[in-house]
């Protein structure tokens, strides 16, 4: 790689590897050290190629959920769950909401299977549309449906929280007239 090319390459990790961390952390279940080799080992790929793509974070990303696609289909699942509990947040009650609502999210994501979670991320998160999803994961729009379809059913199930943690339910406690305790006359 040249001096230029260099250049390029390191002003592109600096401006954009947040944003591409944070995908890999989502397309690995929440888990940031995977989401941090995942992100490396498409860096790499995308270094050793750098002189010839035109669209470099679309190139990353691609590489990304490839990666996490050939990860499901591994024989043995090489995978290893963090245990450890977060310490108490601050007692502001808007940022403890959104805290909670991101670590029910964030344990919900780590229960789906691989394939399920990519799914979710591409939809939702990434918010490409279902064509585009099935041509990344090599499977047709009706395949793509039916999973999006599936994973938020079992998302729903394994958190059934998340629907008293969403917005509906924030903006209610935002409300003036939003009590805690019932009042009983």
């Amino acid at each position: 790689m040249d001096a230029e090319a260099q250049e390029s390459f390191r002003e592109f990790v600096a401006n954009r590897s947040s944003a591409l961390l944070k995908t890999a952390v989502l397309l690995s279940g929440g888990d940031r050290h995977a989401g941090e080799d995942l992100l490396q080992n498409a860096l790499i790929k995308a270094a050793g190629r750098w002189h010839r793509i035109d669209e470099p974070e679309a190139y990353v990303r691609q590489i990304l959920y490839r990666q996490q696609v050939s990860r499901w289909r591994l024989k043995w699942p090489r995978r290893e769950v963090s245990v450890a509990e977060l310490p108490e947040t601050g007692t502001d009650p808007d940022a403890s909401g959104a805290a909670e609502l991101r670590l029910v999210m964030r344990g919900a994501l780590a229960r789906l299977t691989a394939r399920q979670r990519t799914v979710l991320v591409l939809r939702y998160f990434e918010d490409l549309p279902e064509g585009e999803v099935a041509r990344i994961l090599g499977c047709s729009v009706g395949t793509v449906r039916s999973a999006t379809h599936r994973s938020l059913a079992r998302l729903r199930a394994l958190a059934p929280e998340l629907a008293a943690l969403g917005p509906a339910a924030a903006e209610q406690r935002r409300s003036p007239d939003y009590s805690p305790v019932e009042v009983r006359q």
